[in-house]
């Protein structure tokens, strides 16, 4: 048992509620006290898009535990609407005002947990405080959008951040019936993802009628009668009946810089492996905090539910005299859009790249079950590794069902610490409708195998052509017709023993088909026969994303 008598936890939600819960499992002794300045504990901001679009019927559903269950359940005391305003770190004590009347109070602790989260970035533009421009962060929040939205027939909304929250509010709005316009100020949607991995979702948005403004950033919000005129840099100027913005989170740290803890370089609470702060009495947890990248090695923010949970049940294992440490993040997340799903993990080509890690690149596009089984549909999948130990590095996948499970087997592999042949070889459930024999998982294991024992060559889409290579595409003719690519050859992968001569054994040969597999036989057959052959990763596939990422 441990020897402290009160533990205040500042924060109800993820990380908070999280630590209250774990603690009162270890220790039945000590008192634990959560303070929340909002109406609610434990809601389930995840879900707030799916309120506001009414897949979510009832706000109750959002709620997945109030005071009075922590009351009864955990002898927890969860305050809502009350605030700590202020930390006396000599004295152990924290200063805490009642919202509903401004009456304060102290409150001393043994240990102090911050849980402040972050609230979403509102920039100083003109206009932004413009009725009918929202952000979401909470269920009050979601409550007062969906209220807008039925007062003010909005037709036209405009959503600003073409991340995780953008792209599911501009699903559910669509959804509604809403004519959305998003506006990224970056080149891509979704930044975590490398940039001809969006391609699928840009198209998903055009298919959807939802126009989208990429290089733009808002310069302004100008009244318009009704409406609410955006203004971007680079783009049109456009009315609408609502704004949501989604461009970003900076962490809630007031209390932990007003009394001298330390701050990372973008304002985030530094902790140390056990979650500590510069006191050794007060811990930071969830998404006010600066974390290890498992992978990179780097100091890094990830604002996810999942890593805020699970260091509040480390810094209640640590309080509590249990050897805990935090592992550190990966990124893995997941974002549905319509009828595609996002998944990714590890570390992007961007951050290996800036961090001059030598790594390779591997691309695939194997169906989710067999193709022979109703309903197969493609799984675009990028996996990153070390290209002197095979560990994977990161792993990116698109598609319209089985991504998410590739994603998770693949998380696990690097947590592991975890190779290429390690995916090559794992042993997954089959069956025809979940499934193939080789999973997309060994698929795109097995590529990279073979890149690093040396059976197989691979030549990134940014070198066609180079080192004066011949181009050899192996389709079949009506492929080639329908989608074309630069080619200085072609042979189909079935004619290609017999027409050998063709080719010169003095050039590079950099072969393609539509995603792969026939290339790959191609490329063995001709370095068996003498050649210097390489398969263009991904196949035609992946092209044609590259040329779009290329263009913009």
């Amino acid at each position: 048992m441990m020897d402290v008598s009160t533990v205040i936890i500042v924060g109800g939600v993820a990380g908070g509620a999280s630590c209250a819960a774990r603690l009162r499992r270890q220790d039945e002794s000590v008192g634990i006290v959560m303070v929340e300045q909002g109406p609610f504990v434990s809601f389930a901001n995840c879900g707030l898009p799916y309120y506001v679009g009414g897949v979510i019927e009832k706000e109750e559903e959002l709620l997945l535990a109030d005071p009075e269950l922590f009351r009864q359940r955990f002898n927890v005391e969860a305050r809502i609407n009350e605030k700590v305003i202020s930390i006396d770190r000599r004295g152990q004590s924290v200063r805490i005002r009642r919202l509903a009347d401004d009456s304060e109070y102290d409150e001393h602790y043994d240990h102090l947990v911050l849980s402040p989260g972050a609230r979403p970035l509102r920039p100083a533009l003109p206009g932004i405080d413009l009725p009918g421009i929202f952000s979401l962060r909470t269920v009050p929040d979601s409550k007062t959008v969906k209220t807008w939205i039925r007062d003010h027939d909005v037709r036209h909304a405009a959503v600003i951040g073409g991340g995780f929250i953008g792209l599911e509010m501009a699903e559910n709005l669509a959804n509604l019936g809403i004519s959305v316009t998003l506006v990224e100020r970056d080149a891509q949607l979704m930044p975590p993802l490398d940039k001809e991995m969006t391609i699928p979702v840009q198209q998903a948005l055009e298919k959807r009628g939802i126009g989208l403004l990429l290089r733009n950033s808002v310069s302004a919000f100008e009244e318009q009668g009704r409406d609410v005129l955006v203004r971007t840099s680079e783009g049109p100027s456009f009315p609408v009946q609502m704004v949501l913005l989604s461009i970003g989170l900076q962490p809630q740290n007031e209390l932990a810089r007003d009394r001298g803890l330390a701050l990372g370089p973008r304002g985030h609470i530094v902790v140390d492996s056990n979650l500590r702060t510069g006191d050794r009495r007060i811990f930071a947890i969830g998404d006010a905090v600066e974390v290890r990248h498992a992978v990179s090695g780097q100091k890094t923010a990830v604002p996810l539910a999942g890593p805020a949970n699970r260091q509040g049940r480390i810094v209640a294992d640590v309080i509590a005299g249990r050897g805990r440490f935090f592992r550190g993040v990966q990124g893995t997340a997941v974002c549905g859009f319509f009828d595609l799903t996002m998944a990714m993990t590890g570390v992007n080509e961007k951050t290996l790249k800036e961090s001059g890690v030598d790594y390779d690149v591997v691309y695939a596009h194997p169906n989710h079950h067999v193709g022979y089984y109703p309903g197969a549909v493609p799984i675009y999948m990028k996996l990153l590794f070390d290209r002197s130990s095979g560990r994977v590095l990161g792993a990116q996948a698109v598609g319209e069902a089985g991504v998410e499970r590739r994603i998770d087997v693949i998380s696990m592999t690097i947590q592991m610490h975890g190779t290429v042949f390690d995916l090559e070889e794992a042993e997954l459930c089959y069956a025809p409708q979940y499934g193939a024999a080789k999973d997309p998982v060994n698929m795109i294991g097995m590529i990279a195998a073979n890149v690093m024992r040396g059976d197989l060559v691979i030549t990134p889409w940014t070198a066609l052509g180079e080192d004066n290579a011949v181009i050899l595409d192996v389709r079949d003719d009506d492929e080639i017709a329908c989608k074309p690519i630069a080619q200085e050859v072609h042979i189909p992968i079935n004619q290609l023993r017999g027409r050998l001569s063709e080719l010169p054994k003095d050039r590079p040969i950099q072969v393609c088909c539509a995603v792969g597999a026939r290339a790959y036989n191609a490329v063995r057959m001709l370095m068996q026969h003498g050649y210097q052959a390489s398969l263009l990763s991904g196949g035609a596939e992946t092209w044609f994303c590259v040329q779009d990422a290329r263009s913009g």
